[in-house]
């Protein structure tokens, strides 16, 4: 991929949604407002203002859930005929390690 994310932008691409556990569990409740995606690419951090630069927290072919509410229109694009969601790293509710 060509394109990079500036500041803390995180580009990710969203999983498809999963009613089973792998263990064969059928999911019924409490996720229907999280979406687990994988972290494509991600920007060089922030800067302070004294112009310390701040880290990022996720890196790329990372795990990350965020809610739904943080992923509008607005935010999903399409490069090369793959579709991908553009946030803010503040946005994601939770990392897998």
């Amino acid at each position: 991929m060509e394109w990079k994310p500036i500041g803390d932008q995180v580009l990710i691409k969203q999983h498809a949604k999963q009613d089973k556990t792998k263990s064969g569990i059928i999911l019924t409740t409490g996720m229907d407002d999280f979406m687990t995606c994988t972290v494509v690419a991600i920007g060089d951090g922030l800067f302070t203002h004294t112009g310390d630069r701040i880290p990022m927290s996720t890196h790329v072919g990372q795990e990350v859930l965020i809610h739904t509410s943080n992923v509008g229109d607005q935010k999903k694009l399409r490069i090369e005929d793959d579709d991908y969601v553009l946030i803010r790293e503040s946005e994601i509710a939770m990392i897998k390690p």
